[in-house]
């Protein structure tokens, strides 16, 4: 007889049959459409217009858009007023005066200061002290400088020895800007400048176009806001807050709501609210064909028109839903960070701005040569992220290694390119339109390929205090090789052993390349504490116990890595379970194995004991950079040569746990 499933066994089953049946029942995306097909319908369901004004006090109206034409009140100045420090006198006065003959002038018994209205008139042959700013008396028609005359204290006069011409150094009432004149037009950003015109006005509020209210949420039984103890399985909700300061940076009010779970009822509520009291309402996350996902089935019932649009032919972004409830629109962005942001400024940041009476974005474009083949989905429009890099042929856009999972992608690419829905790829050598990022970007002063080393952070640190930027991009050691092979960057780190020779790195360097000598660092077996085929055993024991038992699962890095040669040196041929899990950098393989993923992996000292990881030594190697000798007398290569020699990175490198060139 079969044995009856305890009670608590039961529910969990057949809570797990439910998710799945619930999972069979997920509604696919509504009809994908073209990238143009979704904006098209978004613009023709919301008016992309300006909202209506408000009046707002002058001091906060940095930042934002007139309502309404703006005229003068009053005249600016509001009086004739002397643009020198001097005396005010009649031009007549003047005619004919020179050193030979010159026109002396009696002096009025008043001195003109700012803000002193005048109470003598100047009468022919007088004239008035007058300072800078101050009011020009009645009968006056010119301004001499103080230094074009000569005092007389004998007689209260002054001597001049070249003639005044009238109007000479007055500023008329007026002038500036004229009582009734329209001096600012609706639709213009206000910035200093404006507040300063209309505090000369007298102005101390204006109309403006009202910011519109962009309710933020984030949805996921995953998230976590920044600040609280993160659970196992959980990650950071960062697409809140940059959705929120994204929302700032384009003129809109910020509206946080926090994070709701992925429960129908929550999220039905929280919505309700949201397009109750706010002119724009953006998820992110719940788009996808995922169980979780309950956003659109309630969007659905929230009011006509609805779903617009759910599924978009984008990489990133496939997963955006659009979709107008009443009259606010909602945005459910993608859960992924780039996927998110790019969606976001691709099609509702042209709506917010347009809200707030801002003009469209100018987007920086440059041209850009493509070194390598980029392979994409026909039918769907991808947006790649992508590096400048400059050559002696001028600009490359180095395509980044890093998917629309990424936080860091928008801050660590100067751009991106896009691969047209119609094709399958672009070619390397092909030229791209590279719309930068942000204003003022610009490609770092040194592009750096190849491995992944924690201790490279105090070089960049040291540069990064004198004014220079580095990029680096980890592809492994061989990729950063080729890559300074193709011209594509300044330095490419590496760690690669010639299995002849013994020797690290110089090996493999190519003709016209040079070697930078970096540092020692010791490689080896990472695993949790206590574990048994590990804890007190040889490398060669433990791997030989861990392939024995096929349950232990390791973790892998990337081809063309010097960790990877040193992992395939060890597994003889050997296909463990895990050894397709290939990630890039020590980081990720030291987190894997702390968190129980792998069971074991290869990553060097300094991160085994930053994630408190058992190590077993495998071999000191050299972590060494490589660059094209021709090259050498370039400032920013220059400063990071000397840079690698200096005892105050020595001393930081052995203090994170390296030995640099001259002590290794």
């Amino acid at each position: 007889m079969k044995e009856a499933v305890p009670t608590n066994a039961a529910a969990t089953e057949d809570a797990f049959l439910d998710l799945l049946a619930q999972a069979a029942r997920q509604e696919q995306f509504l009809t994908v459409v073209s990238r143009e097909e979704a904006i098209e319908r978004f613009r023709s369901a919301v008016p992309h217009a300006p909202l209506a004004a408000e009046t707002i006090p002058l001091g906060e109206a940095l930042g934002r858009v007139l309502a309404h034409d703006v005229a003068s009140p009053i005249d600016v100045p509001p009086f004739d007023r002397a643009l020198v420090d001097g005396f005010a006198l009649c031009a007549g006065d003047t005619e004919g005066a020179d050193e030979a003959q010159p026109r002396r002038l009696t002096l009025n018994r008043e001195i003109l200061a700012c803000g002193v209205a005048p109470a003598v008139a100047v009468t022919p042959g007088t004239a008035t002290p007058i300072a800078t700013g101050g009011v020009v008396p009645r009968g006056a028609d010119a301004v001499v400088m103080v230094e074009q005359t000569e005092f007389r204290a004998d007689s209260l006069a002054i001597d001049l020895v070249r003639p005044a011409r009238p109007g000479q150094f007055i500023g008329y009432a007026g002038s500036d800007m004229a009582s009734g004149e329209t001096v600012l037009r609706k639709g213009m950003l206000i910035t200093a400048r404006e507040i300063g015109m209309l505090a000369a006005c007298g102005l101390a509020v204006i109309d403006a176009v009202r910011r519109p209210r962009v309710a933020v949420l984030s949805t996921g039984d995953e998230l976590v806001a920044p600040g609280q103890p993160l659970k196992p399985g959980a990650i950071y909700d960062s697409n809140g807050l940059i959705v929120a300061a994204t929302v700032t940076e384009n003129g809109g009010s910020v509206w946080p709501l926090g994070i709701v779970r992925d429960d129908e009822i929550a999220l039905d509520k929280a919505l309700r609210t949201a397009i109750t009291d706010s002119d724009l309402v953006v998820l992110s996350g719940g788009t996808s064909k995922g169980a979780g996902d309950v956003s659109h089935r309630i969007l659905q019932r929230l009011g006509e028109p609805g779903i617009l649009v759910h599924g978009v032919a984008l990489k990133p972004g496939k997963p955006l839903c659009l979709a107008v409830a009443g009259k606010t629109p909602v945005v459910v962005l993608p859960g992924f960070p780039t996927s998110a942001m790019f969606t976001f400024h691709d099609i509702v940041v042209p709506l917010m701005r347009a809200m707030a009476g801002l003009p469209p974005r100018e987007e920086s474009t440059v041209t850009a040569v493509l070194p390598q083949r980029v392979f994409s989905e026909r039918g769907r429009t991808e947006f790649v992220m992508a590096a400048l890099a400059e050559t002696e042929d001028g600009l490359r856009a180095l395509p980044l290694p890093k998917g629309s999972g990424s936080v860091t992608a928008f801050s660590q690419a100067d751009g991106f390119f896009a691969v047209p829905a119609a094709r399958a790829g672009l070619e390397a050598g092909e030229t791209v339109s590279v719309t930068r990022l942000g204003a003022g970007v610009r490609p770092p002063d040194l592009t750096l390929i190849g491995s992944h080393c924690v201790g490279l952070d105090q070089v960049i640190g040291r540069l990064a205090e004198r004014g220079l930027r580095v990029r680096p991009i980890w592809v492994g050691s061989a990729g950063g090789l080729a890559a300074l092979d193709r011209g594509e960057c300044d330095l490419a780190a590496m760690h690669l052993l010639d299995a002849e020779t013994g020797v690290y790195n110089r090996p493999f360097l190519a003709p016209g390349m040079a070697l930078a000598e970096g540092w020692g660092r010791l490689q080896g077996i990472v695993f949790r504490p206590g574990h048994p085929l590990f804890e007190g055993r040889s490398p060669q024991i433990a791997v030989a116990a861990a392939l024995a038992e096929p349950a232990t699962v390791m973790v892998n890095r990337n081809t063309g890595s010097g960790t990877r040669a040193l992992v395939d040196g060890l597994l003889k041929g050997a296909r463990p379970s895990g050894f397709w899990n290939q990630p890039r950098s020590h980081n990720a393989v030291a987190a894997a194995v702390a968190q129980g993923r792998a069971d074991w992996g290869v990553a060097i000292a300094t991160v085994a004991r930053a994630y408190g990881l058992g190590f077993l030594p495998l071999a000191h190697e050299r972590y060494d950079f490589a660059y094209r000798a021709e090259n050498r007398g370039r400032p920013a290569l220059a400063a990071f040569l000397a840079c690698l020699r200096e005892p105050e990175t020595h001393i930081l490198l052995n203090e994170a746990g390296f030995l640099p060139a001259e002590a290794s």
